[in-house]
């Protein structure tokens, strides 16, 4: 069972990594810090760049919209 588990992770962060080398890139630099609540954003997703929020302020700025 646990194997499974492992693979699943594994072909789930290889689908995620696949997903930011292969996002547009932006000219502008990614914050390190969420511009709403202050938390760190992760490495990864500021290489995408252009990243002002942590994928929770976001997903709330699109919900609004």
């Amino acid at each position: 069972m646990a194997d499974d588990i492992d693979r699943a992770n594994d072909v789930a962060q290889a689908s995620i990594e696949r997903m930011i080398a292969n996002a547009p890139k932006f000219s502008e630099p990614s914050y390190p810090e969420c511009m709403d609540c202050g938390e760190d954003i992760p490495y990864k997703r500021q290489q995408i760049g252009g990243i002002k929020r942590c994928i929770d302020c976001q997903n709330v700025l699109e919900r609004r919209r």
